[in-house]
C-alpha cells in the first residue's frame, strides 16, 4: 500500500545527543523570571498565550481508521535537553565565573534553538509536503497556500547557525555574538509574508481535514515517532513562535553580559531591531487577518453594510458565543463595530452570514450578567433549568432612533466571558478616545474567545489568531506551544 511505503522509514536521532540527568540544573528557561500573563492578547498586545515553540497540548485525535495499526499510540517524543556545560568539556568551568557560564548557556540556547528549528522545518517539508504532493493527497496550489514561504525561511536560519558556529572556539565558548545578530536580524523582515498567510493557511488546512485522505494521512503522521505527537499545524506555526522568542533570548544573553563587554552595545541594538521587526509584522499580520474575515462576511441585504467594517484594519476579538435560545453565533469585534454572524458554508468555504445589523462600538451598551439571571428561551423555564446552562452570560444592546437590538450572549466559561468583557470595554475606551483606527496592536492570537492572533514582544507573550497565548517555560528548552486550536473559543491577538 502506497501509504505504508511513505511511513516505513526510520527517523534517527543524532547519536551525539545526551540526556540531561534529572539531578542537574534544568535549562535556561528556569533562569528566566515568569512573564506577566495578559488575558486578552489580541486587543492589547499579543497573539495569545505565550506563543512558544513546542506545544505540549495533545492534538485532537481523529476517529480510528480501518487501516490503523493495533497497539497503543506512540508516546510523545521530546528532544533531549542540551546544556552548554554538558555538551562541551566541563574543565573550562574552573576558568569561568558563574555569570559567564550563564552567558555561555544563553548563547548556546540561541544556537541550539536554531538547529532545532531548521530540523523541524525540513521535517515539515519532507514528511508532510512532499508525500502529500507525490500521492496527490492535495494539489500543489493547496500545499503552496498551506506551507506558504516556509522553504525560504530555512536558508535564513542556516545562515545564522553557521555564523554562530564559526565564532565558537574549540573549547565551546563564544566571546562575541552581538555583531552577528545586528547584521543578521534585518533579514527576518521576510517573515511578514509567512505570518500574514497563516490565517488563510490554517483555514484551508482545517477545511482539507474533512477529506478522509488528508485526515488519514495526518493521523498516520501523528502516530509516527518522528512527529513527537505534534500535528502539522504545530510544525507550521514554529517559525512565528521562534520569531517572538528572539527578544527574550537576546535579553537573557544581555542580562549575563558585563557592562564593559564589547557585546553590550551590540546586544542592545539587536534587541531594538528585533522588537521593531516583530511590531511591524504584528501590524501586517493583523491587517491581513482582518481582510480575510471581512472578505468572508455575507450580507443578506445592502442595509447591513457598514463603513465601520470596511474601514477596520484589525480584529480585536472573535469567537463562538450562544444566545439565550441556544443558537450558536460567531461574533466579531472589529475596532469600531461589533458584528454578530452565523457560520455558514458557501462555495465550500467557511463564511459568516450577518445575523443582525452591525453595532457601533461607541453606542454599544455592555452589561455583565450574574449567573442565573438570564432566562433561557425568553421564558421562566430558565429558572428551573440546569444551573450550568445559565452561567457566563453578558448582554450587549444598542438603540438609535427606531433601531434597537439586545443580545444575551453566553461564553464558553467564566474566563472567556471575562475576556470578552475586557475586550469590548477596551474597544469602547479607544473609540471614545478616537484611537480605534490604530491597527496592529496584536499579532495572531487572542484569548480563548478567539481573537486574532498576533505576536507579542513582551517577554515572549504572543498569540496566533487566530488564538492567543502566553509564554510558558518548557524546562527542556524554553519552548512552549502556541496552539492555534485551543479548547476555548476566543481568538485574540498577540
Amino acid at each position: 500500500m502506497v501509504l505504508d511505503w511513505v511511513f516505513n522509514f526510520t527517523w534517527k536521532e543524532p547519536s551525539n545527543k545526551r540526556v540531561k540527568p534529572l539531578s542537574r540544573v534544568t535549562s535556561l528557561a528556569s533562569l528566566i523570571p515568569p512573564v506577566r500573563a495578559t488575558p486578552l492578547k489580541r486587543f492589547s498586545q499579543s497573539l495569545q498565550r505565550s506563543i512558544s515553540f513546542r506545544s505540549e497540548s495533545r492534538p485532537e485525535l481523529f476517529s480510528p481508521r480501518p487501516w490503523s495499526r493495533n497497539g497503543p499510540p506512540a508516546s510523545t517524543k521530546r528532544r533531549d535537553s542540551k546544556l552548554w556545560s554538558e555538551t562541551f568539556d566541563v574543565c573550562v568551568n574552573h576558568m569561568l565565573t558563574s555569570k559567564e557560564i550563564k552567558r555561555q548557556e544563553a548563547i548556546f540556547e540561541l544556537s541550539q534553538g536554531e538547529e532545532d528549528l531548521i530540523e523541524d522545518l525540513k521535517l515539515a517539508k519532507k514528511a508532510y509536503h512532499d508525500p502529500m504532493l507525490k500521492l496527490s493527497i492535495m494539489t500543489e496550489q493547496e500545499l503552496n497556500q498551506i506551507f506558504g514561504t516556509l522553504d525560504s525561511l530555512i536558508p535564513l536560519h542556516e545562515d545564522l547557525l553557521r555564523r554562530l558556529q564559526e565564532v565558537r572556539k574549540p573549547d565551546g565558548s563564544t566571546d562575541h555574538v552581538g555583531h552577528i545578530l545586528v547584521g543578521w536580524l534585518p533579514c527576518l523582515n521576510s517573515y511578514d509574508s509567512y505570518c500574514s498567510n497563516q490565517v488563510a493557511a490554517k483555514a484551508l488546512l482545517d477545511h482539507k481535514k474533512q477529506d478522509h485522505r488528508v485526515q488519514d494521512f495526518l493521523q498516520r503522521c501523528l502516530e509516527s515517532p518522528f512527529s513527537r505527537k505534534l500535528d502539522l499545524w504545530n510544525f507550521l506555526d514554529i517559525p512565528r513562535s521562534r520569531l517572538v522568542k528572539y527578544p527574550l533570548l537576546l535579553r537573557e544573553i544581555l542580562r549575563h553580559t558585563p557592562n564593559d563587554h564589547p557585546d553590550q552595545q551590540h546586544l542592545e541594538e539587536a534587541i531594538n531591531i528585533i522588537q521593531g521587526i516583530v511590531a511591524e509584522i504584528n501590524i501586517k499580520t493583523g491587517e491581513s487577518e482582518c481582510r480575510y474575515y471581512k472578505e468572508r462576511l455575507i450580507y443578506l441585504e445592502e442595509g447591513q453594510r457598514d463603513s465601520l467594517i470596511d474601514n477596520s484594519r484589525a480584529v480585536c476579538c472573535h469567537g463562538e458565543l450562544k444566545n439565550n435560545r441556544g443558537v450558536k453565533l460567531h461574533v466579531f469585534l472589529f475596532e469600531e463595530v461589533l458584528v454578530i454572524t452565523r457560520a455558514v458554508t458557501h462555495n465550500e468555504q467557511l463564511c459568516y452570514q450577518l445575523y443582525r445589523q452591525p453595532i457601533p462600538v461607541r453606542e454599544l451598551l455592555l452589561e455583565d450578567l450574574q449567573d442565573g439571571e438570564v432566562r433561557l428561551g425568553g421564558s421562566l423555564r430558565g429558572a428551573f433549568s440546569n444551573n450550568e446552562r445559565i452561567k457566563n452570560f453578558f448582554r450587549v444592546s444598542f438603540k438609535n432612533g427606531s433601531q434597537s437590538q439586545t443580545h444575551s450572549l453566553q461564553a464558553n466559561d467564566s474566563f472567556n466571558k471575562q475576556q470578552w468583557l475586557n475586550c469590548i470595554r477596551q474597544a469602547k475606551e479607544k473609540a471614545a478616545a478616537g484611537t480605534a483606527g490604530t491597527a496592529g496592536a496584536q499579532l495572531p492570537g487572542c484569548p480563548r474567545a478567539e481573537a486574532p492572533e498576533r505576536m507579542e514582544q513582551s517577554d515572549c507573550e504572543s498569540d496566533c489568531s487566530m488564538d492567543t497565548s502566553e509564554l510558558g517555560a518548557d524546562c527542556e528548552r524554553m519552548e512552549h506551544t502556541n496552539s492555534w486550536d485551543s479548547q476555548k473559543q476566543i481568538e485574540t491577538n498577540v
